[in-house]
């Protein structure tokens, strides 16, 4: 989780105060950041999903980190702790829902798609009152909300983070540079172990190997580049690719869409 900016002022528990205690199943919130603004550790009483018209959320739980692009949202139950790093201007939209109103889809954290029909939602949802009347516009919204939601396919966004400080070492590294052409065996010189304890800790703690989780570090950086509209090569780049050809396989290998289609889906919005 990057530590650098400006973080978010203390006034900010009394402003979100009410959208938490409001009793509605769901209510919208909406709140435009800076680039670089950093929401330090908090938990929310209420399940959220977290999505944002433009610029990438980094979102960081005490056992994964997710991206959040504006092409998809991030569901969270209640009570979870979590810091944000916004990277580029963020307009955010979040839904709070009261942990009965979804149970099921709101047990962990997941990313989900945003339709363009789940994307209006959220917006309508925003433009209502916290105390909407709940023979009214609300409860059609919220209805449609959540429908649309447990409809929502589920992306692999999710990065595994570890506990042990050795391992913590050279996750976070690599999360600073995802390019870093260092070996595992050069990784295990620098967290000072073996190279054979290192591939240990990323199967135990990270439930995948070394390269496993370093691709996926990569792509998801590449996804964040090309939402916050640079170009394909410069996602390549950042993601470790010396060749184009093989960046678009493995990107699209791994979301199931080329970078050209996710580049015009940041640039459609």
């Amino acid at each position: 989780m990057r530590t650098v900016g400006q973080f978010l002022s203390p006034n900010r528990h009394a402003e979100i105060a009410p959208v938490e205690i409001v009793d509605r199943p769901l209510v919208g919130y909406a709140k435009d950041y800076p680039t670089g603004l950093v929401a330090e550790a908090h938990s929310h009483p209420k399940a959220q999903l977290i999505y944002a018209m433009s610029g990438v959320m980094h979102v960081e739980t005490a056992t994964s980190s997710f991206t959040v692009p504006p092409s998809i949202a991030l569901l969270m139950p209640a009570d979870v702790f979590h810091s944000i790093y916004m990277d580029g201007a963020v307009a955010m939209r979040t839904l709070f829902l009261q942990p009965e109103a979804a149970p099921s889809v709101f047990s962990k954290c997941k990313v989900i798609t945003v339709t363009p029909l789940l994307r209006e939602l959220i917006l309508a949802a925003c433009s209502e009152p916290l105390e909407w009347d709940v023979t009214g516009r609300g409860t059609h919204i919220t209805a449609l909300a959540l429908n649309e939601i447990e409809k929502s396919s589920f992306l692999p966004l999710e990065i595994p983070l570890p506990s042990s400080p050795r391992l913590r070492h050279v996750t976070e590294a690599l999360q600073a540079f995802p390019a870093n052409p260092k070996s595992l065996e050069d990784w295990a010189q620098t967290a000072g172990a073996s190279d054979r304890t290192l591939a240990r800790l990323f199967q135990k703690e990270l439930g995948m190997s070394f390269r496993q989780w370093r691709q996926q570090v990569r792509l998801t950086a590449a996804l964040a580049a090309l939402s916050l509209n640079q170009s394909t090569a410069q996602a390549s780049e950042i993601a470790g690719f010396d060749s184009l050809p093989a960046f678009g396989a493995a990107f699209r290998k791994f979301f199931g869409i080329t970078p050209r289609h996710a580049q015009n889906d940041a640039l459609s919005r």
